[in-house]
C-alpha cells in the first residue's frame, strides 16, 4: 500500500505469468522458462496502493521474469528477516533499507555489489553507498504532517522545540525507533538538532506528549487519518498522496526553523542469489521505467534526475537546511542511543 495509507499486509504476491515475446509462439522456449526471482520489500511497498502491484506485472511482461513480491515487514524488520536467512537465502533484491541503517546493512555482508547503468542518471549526493551494495531509488526528508481542519494555523508548530510544549499533549502520534525506520529517522533527527548532550531531553518531554508511539509508519499514519491525533510523524512528500488520489490539501507538511533530516532507500542485490542477472535487470527497472510509479505511489522523490513529477509534487515543501549524520557516527553509536532512548522511554 503507500505509505499514506494503511497497509493490508501481504505475505507474498506473485503476479501474472511470464509473458512470451517470441513472434508466433504460445510458449515460452526452454531457455525463458522457470526464470523466477523473489524480492523482499517494506509492507507499503507491496501493499495494494503501493508501487509494488503495478511496477511487478509491467517487469514481468518486459523481461518474462516471474517475480515473488514479499511483503517483509517495515525496513527493520526487513532486514532482520534477510539476516536470519543468511544460512538459507530466499530473497535475490531487498528494497528498502535506508541510508541510515545502512551499517547494519554491511557488517552482514548480505549484499553484492552492483555498478547499474542506471546510476548515471542518479545525482552523486543520493549515493550513499561507495561500494554500490545500496542502490539509491527514491528519497524524502522527515517531517510532521498536520491535519489542518483539527488544528488551527496559529497552533501549528514551527520547530522541534514547540512540540514539548504541553499544549501539544496528546495531539502527536510517534514511531518507536527500535522497530521503524521513520522512528530511527526521527531519533537520528533529534540527536542532529540538540547533540548527545540535548536529544534525550527532547524525548523525555515528548513522552509526556505523544498521544502514542506506534510500532510502525503505518500503524502511526493509520492513526492520524482517523483523526486521533492532528500531528504525525512522517515525510516532506505526504501530503502528495492526499492530492492526487484524495484531491485535498487538508494535511500539510510542517517545516521547522531547525532544518529536516533525509533519508534516502536503497535497493541491493542479495549475495547469495542464485540469480544474479535476473536480479540486476530488476534493479536497473526499478532505477529507471519504475521510477515514476515508485515517486507518485511512495510519494517521495524518485532518485533518477531524469523523471518529470507530477504538479502535485508542489505540496511537497523543500526544507531550507537538510540534516544527516555521518554513516560511521551512526554505526558507532546506534546501539548505544537506542539503549539510552529506551530507558528514557520506559521510566
Amino acid at each position: 500500500m503507500n505509505k499514506h495509507r494503511i497497509v493490508c499486509a501481504v505475505l507474498a504476491i506473485s503476479l501474472l505469468p511470464m509473458v512470451l515475446f517470441a513472434q508466433g509462439t504460445k510458449e515460452a522456449p526452454s531457455s525463458q522458462q522457470n526464470r523466477e526471482i523473489t524480492v523482499y520489500a517494506y509492507d507499503a511497498f507491496c501493499g495494494d496502493w503501493g508501487p509494488g502491484p503495478t511496477i511487478i506485472p509491467e517487469f514481468e511482461a518486459k523481461t518474462g521474469i516471474k517475480v515473488n513480491l514479499v511483503s517483509a515487514g517495515d525496513a527493520i524488520e526487513m532486514l532482520t528477516k534477510a539476516k536470519s536467512e543468511m544460512s538459507n537465502p530466499v530473497a535475490d533484491v531487498i528494497i528498502g533499507i535506508s541510508n541510515d541503517m545502512a551499517s547494519k546493512a554491511y557488517e552482514s555482508n548480505l549484499f553484492e555489489t552492483y555498478n547499474s547503468p542506471e546510476l548515471a542518471s542518479i545525482p552523486a549526493f543520493l549515493q550513499f553507498d561507495s561500494s554500490k551494495r545500496l542502490l539509491p531509488f527514491d528519497y524524502g526528508n522527515f517531517s510532521f504532517v498536520v491535519d489542518t481542519e483539527k488544528m488551527a494555523k496559529k497552533d501549528i508548530p514551527k520547530s522541534l522545540s514547540d512540540l514539548t510544549d504541553p499544549k501539544y499533549k496528546d495531539k502527536v502520534v510517534l514511531i518507536d525507533p527500535r522497530t521503524s525506520s521513520v522512528g530511527l529517522g526521527l531519533l537520528l533527527w533529534t540527536i542532529e538538532v540538540y547533540g548527545e548532550e540535548g536529544y534525550l531531553d527532547w524525548w523525555k518531554a515528548m513522552k509526556d506528549n505523544a498521544l502514542t508511539i506506534a510500532e510502525g509508519w503505518s500503524s502511526a499514519y493509520g492513526l492520524f487519518t482517523e483523526g486521533e491525533a492532528p500531528l504525525v510523524l512522517s515525510y516532506t512528500t505526504s501530503p502528495v498522496y492526499h492530492v492526487m488520489f484524495e484531491d485535498t490539501t487538508r494535511y500539510q507538511t510542517v517545516l521547522f526553523t531547525e532544518g529536516h533530516s533525509t533519508t534516502v532507500e536503497g535497493v541491493g542485490l542479495v549475495a547469495s542469489s542464485q540469480h544474479k542477472q535476473d536480479a540486476k535487470t530488476f534493479i536497473d527497472f526499478l532505477l529507471n521505467d519504475a521510477q515514476l510509479e515508485i515517486a507518485t505511489a511512495n510519494s517521495m522523490y524518485p532518485a533518477n534526475n531524469s523523471i518529470v513529477l507530477p504538479d502535485a509534487f508542489k505540496w511537497a515543501p523543500k526544507p531550507a537546511k537538510n540534516l544527516s549524520l555521518d554513516a560511521k557516527t551512526i554505526d558507532k553509536n546506534l546501539d548505544r542511543w537506542l539503549t539510552e532512548w529506551t530507558q528514557v522511554m520506559s521510566k
